[in-house]
Formats: C-alpha cells, structure tokens, sequence
C-alpha cells in the first residue's frame, strides 16, 4: 500500500507571501494515499529535513513529496535526505510550487494556492506509480581533453596536469596563445600580456602530463562521461615536425606572401610562418593558399620549392596530407574562445572604408612592440603619428537591431586601457572616448577608469557616434554629447572601434559535433547559470572562458582552474555513478525505423539487428538500444516513437498519466 508523506515548504516569504501553504497541507491531508501531510517554513534546511526523516519512521512512509522550488535547486538534496531516512530515492516527487505559483502569479493568492494544491497532487499521484530505481557504473578513462589553446585552456590543461592526470590541448592554429597572444597590455595593472602568457605557454608545451596538438581540429565526438571517442583531423602543415629545428631560414627566403592574421592584416608575411616570435611549437607550417609551389601546381606547374632547397634539415615535406585519428578521453573542455564582432554592418562608421578607422585589436598590434610598428602608434594610412584620436564603445554590443543585445564586459576597461597607452606613448595626443555607459565590475577597475579621465586627461562623452567620414587626411566624427544635450563634431586622426565580443563563427557547429547547448547568440550554455556555471547539460563535458560568455582575463583563468576541478573530480573515480532515469526501449514493440536514432541529441540510441523464432523459422529485424551512459533523459525519443516501444524510466507513460488524471478529477 503506497503511503504518502506531503511537506509543503514556504521558502520564507518566496512561495509563503503568495501561496497558503497551510491550505495546501491540509488539503492534500485527505487525498488518497496521503497519510501525513504538514507546512514547514525552510524545508531544504536541516530541521526541515530531520523533519521529514522523523515522518518516514513515525508513519511508516514509503513515498514522500516536497513541495517547494525547481527541482534544479534541491532535487538532490531532498533525494539525498529520503535515502538517509532509508527509502529509495526515487520514491520521491518534487512539485514545484515556486517558480510555478508563487513567482509567476504575485497578487493572486487565491488562484496561486489553488494551482500549488493541483501540482501537490500530480506530484502525489505520480510518487505512487514511482518505482524503485538504481543507478548504475561505468569505468573512466582517466585522460582529458582540452579543445582551444588559449588562455583558458592552457590554465584548465595545467591545473588538470597538476594534479597527475594526462591532457591534449587540441589548438586549430598552428600555435597555441589565443586572443591574449595578440594584446599588447592587461588592465588594469597594465602588464605586459606576453609576460604573463608566455611563461604559461612553455610551461605547457614541456609539461610531461600535457600533449600539444596544434594546427588541428575537432571532427566527430562519441561515447560519454569518462569514455569519450574523439575524432581529430591533423591538418597538413607541409613540414617534418619531427625534422624541423625551427631555424626560420625557410621564412627569411620564402618569395611568397599573405596578409598576416596575427598582426590583423597590417603586413603581409611570408607564406611559411610561424604566427609570432614567441609561437609554441615555435616550428613554421605552409600556408597552400599563398604558397607559390601549391598554387603553381593547381595550374599544372610546378615551380618555387625554395624552402625545401634551403632547409637544413630537409623539414619541408609537400606531399604530407591531413591525418585523421581517435583518441580516448574522460573528460572534455570546451575552451574555444571568441571572435571580433564585424562591425562592416556600422557602414556610417567606414570601417574598411577608411584604413584610419580600426578596431581594438588592430590598436593592440600596433602598439605591441613586436607589431608591424615595432610599438609605435602611428596611423595605418600613412603611418604618421595621431594628434587626436577617437574611441567608440560598444559598436555591436547592446544593440539588438544591428548587434548584439548584450554587454561585451571587456570593452569599456580596454578603452580605458588604450586611452592611457595612447597618453604614455603620445603625450600631446588628444583622446576621446564615446561612450554609452561605463561599466567597470572588477578589482581595482573602478580606480584605474578614475585615474584614465583624471591623471591622463582622457574626456569622455557620454553619446553615439552617428557618422565617421574622411575629409583630406583626416576623419570627421559626429555625435552627440547627451549630458549637454548638444551635437559634437571631432576632427581626429584616428578612430578606434569597441566591438562587440562574439562566439567563434563554428560556435554552434563545435556545439553540435560535441553534444552540448548554445543559446541564440552561439554562446555555449552552460547548465545552470548559478548552480552549475562549467558543467554542461552532456555529463563529462566541461566550459571554460570566453566560449560561454564575454570575459576578460581574471575571470576566464578562474573559470578555468573551475573546470579543471570538476575534471579532475571526475578522474579521480575508477567508476561513474549513472543516473537510472533513461529511456528503455521494448524490443517487443519496436518496429524498427529510427526516428528515434535521429531525434536523440546526445547519440545515445542505434539501431542493431536481433534475430527472432517465428512460426518455426529463424528471421532477422532492426531494433533501437539505448546507450544508458549516453542517454540524459531528456525524453525526445519517447514521444517520437510511434509504436510506443520508448518509456522513459521515472517519468513513464504510467507515470505521466496518472498526473493528468490528477488534474482531470481536480478540474472536473
């Protein structure tokens, strides 16, 4: 006989200032299968739970339902608590009387109680057709994965092999570094941003936990938590990295040229690079598009060869092709990183148009001492030094009709940043900086804005710029000044753009091929903004960085000293729990067509073939398994089968039902 215990919780004032919750206590006093039922004002906290503990011995309890916040919140924590008092924890049911009642209908008392004693009894009628359930184990392969060389990555790789475990760091690029490779200083200490990443990079790279696999790329993702398969295609960089001395004699003699990434296209570079003086592996890769011998040989030709003429240790190797190999890991992080919002669609603002116009990162290469300028802050146009000079903020960031909705975080403190760099290196250089709101939430980032406008004179005008145009040599910017409530008209010699910080342009792919969600802007989403800010929704895979969001430095190495905890947590097991609640497929009904294989967002579900004895002969049929390590229970294949063959363990067809018969009889 199912005996039922009901507590209804009044979160403080969150549910108990909207919902009677001694109404519904005693409501659900008399509904079948209850036979206790009480209102308590803190139920997740200690007392409250004893309280519930005392109940399942006093009244021979073998269900309980708690009324109160998302299951997302403290599921675990009452499951946990129905255990100690020695049921299974899945004779358990949460409604969810917050989020559902109180928070959304605030005045309506009335009508708020009512809907909570409904979900309290769904809850109720669920439990009752719960069954007991038990998790099971899988083993761990006790190596991981870090895709992005970044900052981000090089941290979570580092702490991850710290602690003993082994660790690729997989970098499309040919070096690892990331975004930090290409500034010049870090806010708001003003530190040589080489001289904090470059340690870190060899620290890396001879790290005997730490593989490197640069210039590379992630194909295809299979397994799950602690045994995921990896699909990776090493990309041909046309040169013997077991023969290569990094010597750069190739570099210095190679006639062709391409416009140079790293230094954001200010000069060109030769075809064989290597991306910056302090590249790891600071060995060089072809790049086919530019080189001589590879385009020469798309015309039916075959000329140059000069690098492989010069090489000393006979490196250069064109007939080297892409490798694809899988490799075995426990645990993945996502560390890809961002991209530069293309700030093209401001065509008011001339960017592309006027070669004085650049973007931040633009500014960051010019003033970096191993720039195209050797530091020196000149205009790209005719590489004079500014007089004046502009900045606008937030181009692409919150501006939903042309941009982005959201704040970039980083762009104010860069301005800032550039602000004073410009004062240091120019000092007669005049600075502007437009901007609409000036946001500083960080350690010491209040004071350095402070010191910006005040110790380096930089004027901030709180407006839009409205248009940038070229008269002569120099460039017309017009805004408004909304504090005085009039219009502005600069003369300067250079513009500085603010982008927006975006997801890498495969964001949503890289999403795809690992298993994980994104939100509407590509930003990967993690799987509780508070609760759970690395993990993700696919067990085993972990973020870190600006992948998930806009960071600046501090905050994407917190992150991911973050996840390379949840990492080494998980590694440290020689098995992993798995969670009972997945779906089930009865052969019996299962007719074989697959729509199930295709829903599934997690990979979790093939088809394989059975053979079966049928009026005395032996036929062979296709039917769906589940992988229980894969499956999330999201439920997807549940209501896509249509010969009813998918249950879903824990929310059954039995199981939901019974909850809309509850709601039936309620309403009738």
């Amino acid at each position: 006989m199912e005996r039922v215990g009901v507590f209804v919780c009044h979160c403080g004032s969150n549910i108990g200032s909207v919902v009677d919750c001694a109404k519904v206590a005693e409501e659900l006093r008399n509904y079948p299968n209850v036979v206790h039922s009480v209102d308590y004002k803190y139920m997740c906290s200690e007392p409250g739970q004893n309280l519930i503990k005392e109940a399942v011995k006093e009244h021979n309890l073998n269900r309980v339902v708690v009324c109160s916040c998302s299951p997302r919140m403290h599921e675990n924590t009452f499951r946990a608590c129905v255990a100690q008092a020695g049921l299974n924890p899945y004779m358990f049911e949460m409604a969810n009387i917050r989020e559902h009642c109180s928070w959304v209908h605030a005045g309506h008392n009335e009508e708020a109680t009512a809907k909570a004693i409904d979900l309290a009894k769904m809850a109720v009628a669920k439990v009752c057709k719960n069954k007991e359930l038990k998790k099971g184990h899988s083993p761990v392969t006790k190596r991981a994965l870090v895709v992005g060389g970044g900052i981000a990555g090089i941290q979570a790789a580092l702490d991850i092999a710290n602690n003993g475990y082994q660790v690729d760091i997989l970098e499309r690029t040919p070096s690892i570094g990331g975004k930090m490779a290409q500034i010049d200083k870090t806010f708001p200490t003003i530190d040589c941003s080489a001289c904090i990443l470059t340690p870190r990079m060899v620290e890396a790279s001879s790290h005997p936990n730490i593989k490197l696999i640069t210039f590379a790329e992630l194909e295809k993702v299979e397994g799950y938590v602690g045994n995921f398969d990896v699909t990776i295609r090493s990309k041909a960089r046309s040169v013997d990295m077991s023969k290569c001395t990094g010597c750069g004699t190739c570099m210095t003699k190679c006639p062709g040229k391409a416009d140079d990434e790293f230094n954001m296209n200010l000069q060109k570079r030769p075809a064989i690079y290597t991306p910056f003086p302090q590249a790891i592996p600071n060995k060089p890769v072809i790049d086919r598009e530019s080189c001589l011998k590879f385009k020469s040989r798309k015309d039916g030709k075959d000329v140059c060869g000069i690098c492989a003429k010069v090489c000393p240790a006979g490196a250069i190797d064109y007939e080297q092709e892409d490798e694809i190999f899988v490799e075995h890991y426990g645990a993945i992080v996502m560390a890809t990183g961002y991209d530069q919002f293309d700030h093209s669609v401001y065509g008011e603002y001339g960017y592309g148009k006027y070669p004085d116009v650049i973007s931040g990162l633009h500014f960051e290469r010019l003033v970096n001492a191993s720039g195209p300028t050797m530091g020196h802050i000149v205009r790209p146009s005719d590489h004079k030094e500014p007089k004046t000079v502009v900045m606008v903020k937030c181009v692409g960031s919150r501006d939903p009709e042309h941009g982005k909705s959201y704040c970039s975080r980083t762009c104010c403190m860069y301005s800032a940043k550039q602000a004073t760099l410009i004062r240091d290196h120019c000092p007669d250089t005049k600075v502007y900086i437009f901007y609409m709101d000036v946001r500083t939430p960080g350690k010491g980032y209040d004071e350095f804005y402070n010191r910006t406008r005040e110790e380096y004179g930089v004027e901030y005008i709180r407006g839009r710029v409205s248009k940038i145009y070229q008269d002569g040599e120099q460039l017309i910017v017009k805004g408004e000044d909304s504090l005085l409530g009039r219009p502005v008209e600069i003369l300067a010699d250079m513009v500085i753009l603010a982008d927006a910080m975006i997801p890498q342009n495969d964001a949503a792919k890289m999403a795809q091929i690992v298993g994980i969600g994104y939100d509407n802007d590509g930003w990967f989403t993690e799987a509780h903004a508070k609760l759970g800010p690395v993990e993700t929704h696919t067990a085993g895979i972990f973020l870190a960085g600006a992948c998930q969001g806009p960071k600046d430095i501090p905050d994407t190495v917190a992150q991911a000293g973050a996840a390379a905890v949840k990492v080494c947590g998980l590694l440290s097991k020689d098995q992993l729990e798995t969670d009972p609640c997945t779906s089930e497929i009865d052969p019996a009904l299962c007719a074989g067509c697959g729509h199930c294989v295709g829903v599934c967002p997690y990979k979790a579900i093939s088809l394989e073939t059975i053979e079966e004895r049928k009026a005395g002969k032996t036929i062979s049929r296709q039917v769906a398994k589940v992988n229980a390590s894969l499956c999330q229970g999201c439920g997807a294949c549940t209501v896509t089968c249509r010969s009813s063959a998918a249950n879903l363990n824990h929310f059954t067809n039995a199981q939901i039902l019974a909850e809309v018969d509850a709601l039936c009889q309620t309403i009738l």
